[in-house]
């Protein structure tokens, strides 16, 4: 019935902070960009190497996240890699702080986590 993630939709607080981290500084390529006059509101689609898509919403007076990261709702967004050691260099040569490198007691797998500008939790999983 279900085929896969199509796009995930993230409201960011400062539209051009978060288009430059996503595209410049995580590579994801740009596949659309609209300025909805009659919202007051741009949407950024992006597109990762599987297909799959973030669709990069601002809307004025949005309300912040609740906490972190345990808000009732999406916990995080989880990225596949091949390397997570040179993912996470990359990141902090961009200035990006990234908590330990950890193991999952379950699969074995590395990952760790990050935040985008405005400290959404998110995740790289050595796949």
């Amino acid at each position: 019935m279900l085929k896969g993630v199509h796009h995930v939709a993230i409201i960011c607080a400062d539209y051009a902070r978060s288009k430059t981290f996503y595209d410049d500084m995580l590579g994801l390529r740009i596949i659309a960009e609209n300025y909805r006059e009659e919202r007051d509101s741009f949407k950024l689609d992006l597109a990762l190497p599987d297909g799959s898509q973030i669709e990069l919403f601002s809307f004025p007076n949005r309300p912040p996240r609740p906490s972190y990261p345990e808000a009732q709702g999406l916990r995080h967004l989880a990225f596949a890699v091949e390397n997570i050691a040179s993912v996470v260099a990359q990141l902090r040569g961009h200035g990006i702080a990234t908590e330990a490198i950890r193991v999952d007691e379950y699969t074995c797998k590395q990952y760790t986590f990050f935040s985008d500008p405005d400290g959404l939790p998110l995740e790289l999983y050595e796949a």
